[in-house]
């Protein structure tokens, strides 16, 4: 295995807090290595520690083969670059954010020019360079915030969760954009996520961490089979068990129990996991003409207000998370015991067994 980063025994203890505990791995190149562990776990002081921006309290880190020391943090900082689920960003145009560190680099006007153009077209963002970063949305400056660092085209990327609690369309932007890199660049990323779907389509090896420990790591595949080991260390949310049958129209019917059918695209028979994002789940409060297959009745149990959208616990009969966006929430008149709708496609259903 060709390796871009490695950590050998490396502990990291903040006064008395011990966040990272004896923790070895070895990060492939070029490929999308994925963290999965739930808050405070120490994913964030894992990528810290490999974009050179904490120091290690014990053990060795390795960059390309190359021990890093104290001395030569400041080397290899320029060979990775972090972007963090909460980024800040200046309060200038979007372009003069996104070349910053190019302008540090003493890299030329043509240059910088080339670089801006390239990565703000990457997440769809061309034609916005003169706006001012700071009258943006949070899911636009987050897409900023990731061109800021593509700009530098380093040999390692870290993501600190950067597609949590993003409207869908830029968390599926920034999917999209993480996978052409890899496509067409040979970068290292490594991406900190609870998302099981961003899990499942961008990574090609997982590790497990929590309360500082490394549990497990291993190919995406094979971790992703354990759908109940795996919710202790994600967040995993409308995940549904059953016995699916292979209907007529070549779908399949799974029988989750209480009165409840869901309705997948998939061909499976046999007993089955499968889960649906809260992105994916339109809310609505009457029942409307749609092609999707599964449309539920409920209630709202719980609201959750993340700043630019809001996710709801909808009962209905079994209890489903969705995600939508502020502007919704109050277009709808949304409160605790409101009766709405759920509807879903069946193509939103994925399987996690």
């Amino acid at each position: 295995m060709n390796v871009m980063a490695e950590l050998d025994n490396v502990t990291k203890m903040y006064g008395k807090i011990t966040a990272l505990d004896d923790i070895s791995l070895k990060i492939p190149r070029g490929e999308i290595f994925t963290l999965i562990g739930p808050n405070g776990s120490g994913k964030t002081t894992l990528l810290k520690i490999l974009a050179c921006i904490e120091k290690h309290t014990k053990g060795k880190v390795y960059f390309d083969g190359q021990l890093v020391e104290e001395r030569s943090m400041p080397e290899f900082r320029l060979k990775s670059t972090m972007v963090f689920q909460k980024n800040v960003l200046f309060n200038t145009s979007i372009y003069e954010n996104v070349a910053y560190g190019l302008k540090l680099r003493g890299f030329s006007k043509e240059e910088i020019n080339e670089r801006v153009r390239s990565v703000l077209k990457l997440v769809k963002l061309e034609g916005y360079e003169k706006r001012s970063a700071k009258k943006l949305s949070g899911g636009e400056q987050q897409r900023v915030s990731l061109a800021r660092a593509l700009a530098l085209r380093t040999e390692l990327l870290l993501l600190d969760e950067p597609m949590a609690n993003l409207d869908q369309r830029s968390a599926s932007i920034i999917e999209a954009a993480i996978s052409q890199i890899r496509q067409e660049t040979n970068t290292t990323i490594i991406l900190a996520t609870h998302n099981m779907f961003q899990v499942k389509t961008l990574s090609e090896k997982v590790a497990l961490i929590n309360n500082g420990k490394l549990i497990h790591v291993g190919k995406t595949h094979e971790i992703l089979k354990d759908a109940r080991k795996l919710a202790n260390f994600a967040r995993i949310e409308n995940i549904f068990s059953g016995v699916s049958c292979v209907t007529k129209d070549g779908t399949s019917r799974i029988d989750v129990g209480d009165n409840m059918q869901i309705e997948a695209s998939m061909r499976r028979s046999g007993k089955i996991s499968v889960f649906v994002r809260p992105e994916d789940i339109i809310l609505s409060k009457i029942r409307f003409a749609s092609s999707a297959r599964n449309v539920f009745e409920g209630r709202i149990v719980e609201i959750l207000d993340l700043g630019p959208t809001v996710r709801l616990r909808i009962d209905a009969g079994k209890q489903f998370v969705v995600q939508i966006t502020k502007h919704s929430f109050i277009e709808m008149q949304l409160n605790l015991s409101s009766k709405v709708f759920v509807t879903f496609k069946a193509s939103s259903v994925r399987t996690i067994d």
